[in-house]
């Protein structure tokens, strides 16, 4: 008897045994994702996104779909996300607008940055800097808060837009030195860039991403760097701290997030591939291009530094009265 029993066991246990393995769902991902870019084609964000989604496919081994969702300081493609799944097919690259500046500008804001989303992975931060045109008469620091003392209410400067990382470094740089300068909102680096280039606004604050051509060609003048030690890409700019300002700190932050609730094991992935990808040789030298700092580490980490950066500017744009609603 046990000689025929055994085989029957040994039959029904890999029956079993199979049964169970067709039950286990497949391993993420199995299908593609859309990475959610809450800006226009073609700027530093997107190019970022794309260089970054590139790297990761290959191990990823599914597509992963750039979905261009600009408008309302990035709350747009925010209430995409939001809309989606948690199911990790649907991630975003955020940035300073939704992780730390909107909850403090907008009055009736349909998300929470601190219980609404999945915190992925930090991928970074673009370092900000002061320019002016080339005619301006300031050579550092020290001699634009000079001139702009001298000279109040006569000195504008251009931003992407109200609530930019751009408009919200010159506010605090505002706030630390005691000026007055009058904000002209654009729509877009761009065009904030041309009328600086041009002359018809004489400074801004400048994310690397966007204005390193222009400023190794010459065609703007920058005075100092956002950010506590020099950056790679300029290393004969001084930053704010050798300049007497050690807290103008300011920098365009980047991470991924997703809706809330997504799980583990798709953070996790998502998470060890943002890494590994950030070591891709096209993107460490789109990082050194752009003057990008690298800031590898876990979901919690990236959480504890949102949050720690909200409640720092937050402090800050109460204190500039900045509102957009």
């Amino acid at each position: 008897m046990k000689r025929f029993l055994l085989p029957l066991l040994a039959s029904a246990f890999a029956l079993a045994t199979a049964a169970t393995a067709s039950a286990q769902p497949a391993a993420y991902p199995t299908q593609p994702i859309k990475w959610i870019v809450p800006y226009v084609a073609g700027g530093g964000t997107d190019n970022l996104a794309r260089t970054l989604a590139e790297a990761m496919q290959p191990s990823l081994g599914q597509p992963l779909i750039i979905d261009n969702r600009p408008g309302a300081s990035t709350n747009i493609g925010v209430g995409v996300m939001m809309q989606a799944r948690p199911d990790g097919y649907t991630i975003m690259q955020a940035e300073n607008a939704a992780l730390l500046f909107n909850e403090h500008m907008f009055a009736r804001l349909p998300y929470k940055p601190a219980s609404d989303f999945t915190y992925i992975g930090t991928i970074g931060r673009f370092p900000v800097a002061l320019v002016v045109h080339p005619d301006f008469p300031a050579k550092n620091v020290a001699e634009f808060v000079r001139y702009v003392k001298a000279n109040p209410d006569k000195v504008s400067y251009a931003s992407p837009g109200n609530g930019s990382p751009h408009h919200m470094a010159m506010e605090l740089f505002k706030q630390k030195a005691g000026l007055t300068i009058t904000h002209v909102p654009y729509k877009g680096a761009a065009p904030a860039m041309t009328d600086v280039m041009g002359g018809q606004v004489p400074t801004m604050m400048l994310d690397l991403a966007s204005g390193l051509p222009i400023i190794k060609s010459g065609k703007v003048r920058v005075l100092a760097i956002a950010l506590p030690q020099r950056a790679g890409a300029l290393p004969e700019v001084p930053t704010f701290v050798e300049a007497g300002f050690p807290d103008v700190n300011a920098y365009a932050f980047h991470g991924l997030i997703g809706p809330a609730g997504m799980p583990p094991e798709a953070v996790a992935r998502l998470n060890a591939e943002l890494h590994k990808a950030m070591k891709a040789p096209k993107v460490a030298k789109l990082f050194a291009d752009f003057g990008f700092e690298a800031l590898p580490g876990t979901p919690q980490d990236f959480y504890k530094l949102s949050r720690a950066e909200s409640e720092r500017w937050g402090n800050i744009i109460k204190t500039a009265g900045v509102k957009l609603d």
